[in-house]
């Protein structure tokens, strides 16, 4: 779906490149993660895999022809929905899907029905000017999803969202992967990108650090003992214990006879840790 070889951008009178030298290919029916902190250069290769760009160094393909030769028809194939929503605040809800469907000759999904998904049923004949940020961060998602696209790129599309409906948005997302649609997720949210994606790439100071899946990641990186939770006397104790040889450890079966034992997890890393381990960089 996306091949990208060399991808180089420099804004016209900056001192260095936002990109420098990216590498990487997104697969069909992939949810692909772009993860890095504010002013990482998400934005900026999002802005050349869907044409907004085009002075960029580099290959860039798009449905395995060169982002730079595509000219309106791409917009029929892909969807859009950036981290600032894109809407005609003194039309209603309503009024925007069906504009933006109209563009692309109409929707593919019912509007009303993705509008009911994300829990903006109640106020598609409301004016979008006076949705709180949450509401329309839901209606800008519906909107780049409304025509079906094969590829769809999101940027932050869980920001400002309480967590009720940031977890229906994921499972939307997941929908239309299993429908067939590949997706492109722009965040610095790791547990978003840790419930969602297949594999991850790490981008810091305009360089990819690092591509892989977050399961593969987290047990390179995290450490491989088990850490036991468990109450002695009354009181709360913890133990670690090494993964390898487990079953014939004499102290953690005496822990397990006890039976005062109230967790037991593995300390594997989380996706912030890894990331923070191999950029040497916060996620701010």
């Amino acid at each position: 779906m996306l091949h990208v070889e060399g991808l180089e951008y420099t804004y016209a009178g900056a001192d260095q490149s936002a990109l420098r030298g990216l590498d990487f290919s997104v697969e069909d029916r992939e949810i692909f993660g772009f993860l890095g902190p504010s002013g990482s250069g998400k934005s900026t290769t999002q802005k050349v895999l869907i044409g907004l760009l085009d002075d960029y160094a580099g290959r860039v393909t798009v449905f395995d022809r060169e982002v730079s030769e595509w000219g309106s028809d791409l917009y029929n194939r892909i969807g859009v929905a950036a981290e600032t929503p894109n809407l005609y605040q003194k039309l209603t809800g309503r009024e925007n899907l069906e504009l933006f469907a109209s563009l692309y000759g109409g929707a593919v999904h019912d509007p009303i029905e993705l509008l009911d998904r994300v829990g903006l049923a109640g106020a598609v004949d409301r004016r979008v000017g006076t949705y709180s940020k949450g509401m329309q961060m839901r209606l800008n998602f519906v909107r780049a999803i409304v025509h079906d696209p094969e590829l769809v790129f999101l940027d932050e599309p869980t920001a400002g969202i309480d967590p009720g409906y940031a977890r229906t948005m994921k499972d939307v997302i997941e929908d239309i992967r299993s429908n067939g649609t590949t997706v492109f997720l722009a965040t610095h949210d790791m547990t978003v990108a840790d419930q969602l994606c297949d594999r991850v790439a790490f981008i810091v100071d305009g360089r990819l650090a690092l591509i892989d899946a977050p399961r593969t990641l987290k047990l390179e990186y995290g450490e491989p003992t088990v850490l036991v939770e468990y109450r002695t006397d009354g009181v709360l104790a913890d133990r670690e214990f090494p993964l390898t040889d487990l079953d014939t450890d004499d102290e953690f079966r005496q822990l397990l006879r006890g039976g005062h034992i109230e967790t037991i997890h593995t300390e594997e890393a989380t996706l912030e840790d890894v990331f923070i381990e191999v950029t040497g960089e916060a996620l701010t």
